[in-house]
């Protein structure tokens, strides 16, 4: 009789949400009561807006259960592993009926997320039983050659996720036709946009995979030895990834001699970032490694010439590691049957925003980002209208809703203006303001910006000033083209990728949503009736009870009226705080 498993997602999402007193609880409950189940960390399970999420793997089959308190967890505990009766109310997903929840994994195929939120992330042995480490034995066992590895990885066709889509088996070949004696390979979990979401659950999740991906990597390109570059804000990640190293040396998977083989040495270590964006640009990074200053360096020589320490050095971000092992032991056609001609496999997504079903996702490349919204991330809260998604973390664009219909392949993104990054996907209703937008995200590459480019150093400031202005009704002809000017002058004298795609935001919106920025400029409104300095807040007089609950709540004094009679807004004195808009239960006070 196969024993009744009860998984609780611990990765960062659940945590934060209180899996842990979840997962407390169901421990202590099963010591009173001296119940016979496996009970289990795992990592992210992507249904992260049903946090905390616990499942329940019995001899009848799967049950998801959501938004999981200590108090539901008792209720579980009783009826489902004491009773074997589930508690259909707070399913949210069975192998066994449909939910109203199931839309959201419709559609995915989980490659790179495939162990997540399934396996204990700190126990190896879990991981070899669903076919961990199986692809590296399969490389020595079959005694295939670097160059059969490359071959494999290039007919995959997958592309580095990342945020660049270089072919990865091209940059393996670059770095294995260097024929240096020392060489390196290092995985880039820096990222800092919402896609870095992805890489931290994966990390969190499924360690190993990476490790298998670096494993696998540093066979092909003939690196010794590995790094993997971590931002230390990701504690957790950092944890597992030791905890998994550790295993991994004393299974012989890492160190001399690996899997008994006498020619193949490789080792690894985790490098903590002090969490600076532009060390997500493969040259700043290697700078940090060797404990510089991180800034980004001059090109050629490319990394594969001359990278970490001047040696021979590839570098791939945590999502392209973890597809290797799947690639290698499956196959190319196992990767490259999903997607499109030019854009193989499968891309996972951070969806956040306003969007109702926030989480992470993996789906396969060319699906529509409409579909990617509204089928498996449920549309916008609350029902407002769709206006635009913002792609490819704080560098990237924004796509307006007209264009939703675009598929998600390298070059059909690119050709809006946004980039795929490494997986951020913002979504935005009817109350985003596009120009507000912009100089949030330019506020971030501003201050992230490691200042070695005038341009960006300089110009991403510049650019900031004006936006602000803009935003609190300051604006003045001629600032949209004094924007896109900089924004071209920063693209092509930056030298690195921040600064390079710092100005898309800002680009992709004037192109997008210029009437938006005109009724700033010209008119001193936001459309959005988002930017406080364009707002006016006035009294209706057929909805005012005279109830007195605004001019109580007004901290600048600015609303006049006797109790009973209507109201008046002194727009002299009004600091446009939003205090009485929110405050009056009559809805009696407009916004324009």
């Amino acid at each position: 009789m196969t024993k009744t498993k009860v998984l609780i997602g611990l990765a960062s999402c659940g945590i934060a949400a209180g899996a842990n007193k979840v997962y407390d609880k169901l421990k202590a409950l099963q010591d009173a009561e001296k119940i016979d189940i496996v009970l289990k960390r795992t990592g992210c399970i992507g249904m992260c807006f049903r946090e905390p999420l616990v499942e329940v793997i019995d001899e009848s089959g799967s049950y998801l259960y959501g938004d999981v308190n200590e108090e539901k967890a008792v209720e579980i505990f009783d009826k489902h592993l004491k009773q074997n009766e589930p508690v259909k109310e707070y399913i949210v997903r069975s192998d066994l009926f449909s939910s109203k929840d199931d839309p959201f994994w419709d559609g995915q195929i989980k490659i790179a997320l495939r162990n997540c939120g399934v396996i204990d992330p700190e126990n190896i042995d879990e991981y070899e039983e669903l076919g961990g480490y199986k692809a590296i034995k399969k490389i020595l066992g079959e005694k295939l050659s670097a160059e059969q590895v490359i071959q494999t990885v290039l007919d995959s066709g997958i592309r580095g996720r990342g945020g660049g889509g270089f072919p990865t088996g091209l940059k393996w070949r670059f770095a294995f036709n260097n024929k240096a004696e020392s060489k390196y390979i290092i995985c880039n979990a820096d990222e800092g946009d919402p896609g870095a979401f992805m890489d931290r659950s994966l990390l969190e999740g499924d360690p190993h995979a990476v490790i298998e991906g670096l494993i696998i990597g540093a066979y092909a390109i003939g690196a010794k030895e590995g790094v993997i570059y971590c931002r230390a804000e990701y504690p957790l990640a950092i944890k597992r990834l030791n905890i998994a190293l550790d295993q991994a040396r004393k299974k012989g998977y890492l160190g001399k001699n690996i899997l008994g083989y006498k020619d193949f040495y490789f080792d690894l270590y985790v490098k903590e970032g002090a969490g600076a964006f532009v060390c997500g640009e493969e040259t700043a990074l290697m700078a940090s490694i060797e404990g510089e200053r991180g800034m980004p360096r001059k090109r050629p020589p490319f990394p594969a010439e001359s990278g970490l320490w001047a040696k021979p050095t590839n570098i791939n971000n945590v999502e392209t590691f973890a597809n290797i092992p799947y690639i290698i032991l499956n196959n190319a056609e196992s990767f490259s049957k999903f997607g499109t001609e030019k854009s193989k496999g499968t891309k996972v997504f951070a969806l956040t925003g306003k969007i109702s079903h926030g989480g992470l996702v993996e789906v396969p490349m060319g699906i529509s980002i409409r579909d990617i919204i509204f089928k498996l991330g449920g549309g916008i809260i609350g029902g407002k209208k769709f206006k635009a998604v913002q792609l490819g973390g704080p560098s990237g664009g924004c796509i307006p809703e007209y264009m939703a219909d675009t598929i998600v392949d390298y070059d059909s993104v690119n050709a809006t203006g946004a980039i795929m990054g490494s997986g951020g996907m913002v979504v935005m209703d009817e109350t985003t303001c596009m120009v507000d937008m912009a100089r949030f995200f330019l506020d971030f590459t501003c201050k992230e910006s490691c200042g070695k480019c005038t341009f960006c150093r300089v110009g991403t400031k510049r650019m900031l000033e004006i936006l602000t202005r803009i935003t609190k009704g300051e604006g003045k002809e001629g600032d949209i083209q004094k924007l896109e000017d900089l924004a071209y002058q920063i693209k092509e004298t930056s030298l690195c990728g921040l600064g390079q795609t710092a100005p898309n935001p800002v680009l992709t919106t004037i192109k997008y949503f210029r009437d938006e920025y005109e009724a700033h400029i010209t008119d001193k409104k936001c459309p959005a009736k988002n930017c406080k300095q364009l707002l006016t807040y006035t009294v209706d007089p057929e909805k005012c009870t005279g109830c007195t609950v605004c001019a109580k709540n007004c901290p600048s004094n600015a609303i006049d009226g006797e109790r009973k009679t209507v109201h008046f807004i002194r727009q002299d004195a009004c600091i446009k705080c939003g205090a009485c808009f929110s405050k009056c239960k009559f809805d009696a006070i407009l916004v324009s």
